[in-house]
């Protein structure tokens, strides 16, 4: 039985992600597989490649032969290397991990010191528009008074009259 190693499409249209599988070279590409020894996604930046070295070794050292983009994989990861007795060197760039619980409660504190802003704002505003209320208040109550005790001299000037 001649085994390959090859890839084994998934995903969506136009968005695919492979798995790097062993399988007998008389099947489909989608197929019956013996092994799915990694994963490989084109689509992001740099690509992910997940080879399990171990199991590839294995199947190499056994005869499995491998596709054209597989082999252009496992140079990637020095496991072609290591089988064919050389320095196992991956060149593999990694992506450098981020800190997302960092991120994540930076981002919760920004948006709450913004909301506590605005609350701030929002109780300033009502402490001023009740402060212009009471003083449009006093004002009106002691235009009230004047009036009245202008009313009460002109009445009482009147009643002499």
């Amino acid at each position: 039985m001649a085994v390959k190693i090859r890839l084994k499409r998934m995903g969506k249209i136009r968005e695919p992600h492979y798995r790097v599988v062993v399988v007998d070279s008389r099947k489909k590409r989608d197929g019956r597989v013996i092994e799915e020894i990694g994963y490989y996604n084109p689509n992001t930046d740099p690509s992910v490649i997940d080879i399990n070295s171990e199991r590839a070794q294995y199947w190499l050292s056994v005869g499995a032969q491998p596709s054209e983009a597989v082999l252009a994989q496992l140079k990637i990861t020095g496991d072609w290397q290591a089988v064919k007795g050389g320095k196992a060197e991956s060149t593999l760039k990694v992506v450098e991990k981020k800190n997302v619980q960092a991120e994540r409660e930076a981002a919760v504190k920004a948006v709450q010191d913004k909301a506590e802003k605005l609350r701030a704002e929002k109780a300033e505003a009502i402490a001023k528009a009740e402060a212009e209320a009471a003083k449009a208040a006093e004002e009106a109550q002691a235009s009230e008074t004047e009036a009245g005790e202008a009313a009460d001299e002109a009445g009482a000037g009147e009643a002499e009259a």
